[in-house]
């Protein structure tokens, strides 16, 4: 793991905040960190979010961050269900949040803003009513 962008602690950090964000709300956020890919980040986002079933939950609620640091490229991938509550213009500026902090380096403040901020769109849209099972792993991943 590259150490340049996030330290062991705060990767801590964001998984502490992925389970708080998806606590009210029956969807699931991820992170993963891409340092291998060095041409279509968007193309390898989408087989990412597929890898790691989030096409496969049972509102479809599902929301990915793929970053990769050293191109400076961010995807963000809500699947169908919450796409078609929030639009296209939330994920705008989301991106738009998080690339502006990146660009100042501060790389663990945008990615915990950003799941806190997704965590509470999606218990807006999908509040927990019952049993709230963890459908996905929290941790981050990597390649």
């Amino acid at each position: 793991m590259d150490n340049r962008f996030l330290t062991n602690q705060q990767i801590a950090s964001l998984v502490e905040a992925i389970q708080s964000a998806e606590d009210h709300s029956t969807g699931e956020i991820r992170v993963h960190i891409d340092s291998n890919t060095e041409n279509d980040n968007a193309e390898t986002a989408f087989e990412v979010f597929k890898e790691l079933c989030m096409n496969k939950t049972k509102e479809r609620n599902a929301v990915l961050f793929h970053v990769n640091f050293e191109q400076k490229y961010l995807t963000i991938i809500g699947d169908v269900g919450i796409h078609e509550k929030v639009h296209q213009s939330y994920w705008d500026h989301l991106h738009d949040y998080i690339t502006s902090e990146f660009a100042k380096g501060n790389y663990h403040k945008a990615l915990k803003s950003a799941i806190l901020e997704t965590g509470l769109e999606l218990k807006k849209h999908f509040p927990v009513t019952g049993e709230n099972p963890n459908e996905l792993p929290n941790e981050i991943t990597f390649s």
